[in-house]
């Protein structure tokens, strides 16, 4: 793989992970688009890891005192909501298990018949509109330190969604958030503490793979660790904006995005034979 390629594709990892567009979307759209081969199974370890350090090294404090609050150790250092809900740890694992299950369980579904730009097109449409609409019906009157079992599971529940290409883990489980009633930055807050795991499952899935099958790659060394430097990078940046963007903003410019992107994959997808 040269190593433009590389960066290209861990920027949009980067990029799209954490923004409620979908990086499964982009990320199967962009080899067809461009006329590139599939990155293959090592590289998506590499942005997974990359993405996987990101939310690790952002929310390291946040994992730190919910793991002590978790294991009954309250500290006047911890985050406020920690402190309010002792049980969020909890939550957060069981809430992890739907995703996992679903994951496993249409893991070869997903991976022939879901990826075509016809599905990828419908989901982003479909799945930004219902954001839209949480982001405008939703109270916007509650915060992490007040969640409830029934919407963490609820949540979790609806990430199980997110394997389908184009539906984006973010977007579908900040638009279930915000139906929760929680106001946008803890919608989205939540939405990648709950990624963490999955996000850690899915990096460790595809090693055990990677072994399975042989180890790295030749020629894929470099390419591997550019793929997680600039996908971690970026998305501890992204992750930084998006947050504070949902302090004083709506979701609306995503919700554009999703659409008028949607409806080109779908035009693309009927004028050009799909090679995805």
């Amino acid at each position: 793989m040269p190593l433009y390629q590389a960066v290209l594709l861990a920027l949009i990892q980067g990029f799209t992970e954490f923004l409620p567009i979908s990086s499964s979307a982009h990320l199967a759209l962009c080899p067809w688009l461009l006329g590139w081969q599939d990155q293959g199974l090592t590289f998506d370890i590499a942005l997974h890891l990359g993405t996987l350090v990101a939310v690790l090294v952002y929310f390291a404090r946040d994992w730190f005192y919910l793991f002590l609050r978790g294991f009954g150790v309250r500290s006047v250092a911890a985050p406020a909501y920690v402190n309010e809900n002792p049980h969020l740890l909890w939550h957060l694992a069981l809430a992890t298990l739907p995703v996992g299950i679903v994951g496993l369980l249409l893991k070869d579904v997903v991976e022939t018949a879901l990826r075509s730009p016809y599905s990828i097109g419908f989901m982003l449409i479909v799945v930004g509109l219902l954001i839209g609409y949480a982001d405008r019906r939703g109270k916007r009157d509650k915060q992490l330190g007040s969640m409830r079992f029934v919407d963490t599971m609820t949540i979790g529940f609806a990430q199980a969604l997110a394997v389908v290409p184009g539906t984006s883990r973010s977007g579908i489980t900040i638009a279930t958030a915000l139906l929760r009633n929680l106001d946008r930055e803890s919608a989205a807050r939540f939405s990648f503490l709950l990624s963490t795991p999955a996000i850690g499952g899915a990096a460790l899935k595809a090693v055990y793979d990677m072994v399975k099958e042989g180890g790295l790659e030749a020629g894929m060394a470099m390419p591997f660790a550019v793929g997680i430097l600039v996908s971690c990078v970026t998305g501890v940046l992204v992750i930084a904006f998006f947050l504070r963007y949902l302090r004083r903003n709506t979701l609306r410019f995503f919700v554009l995005y999703r659409v008028i992107f949607g409806i080109i994959i779908l035009l693309l997808a009927y004028f050009r034979p799909p090679a995805i």
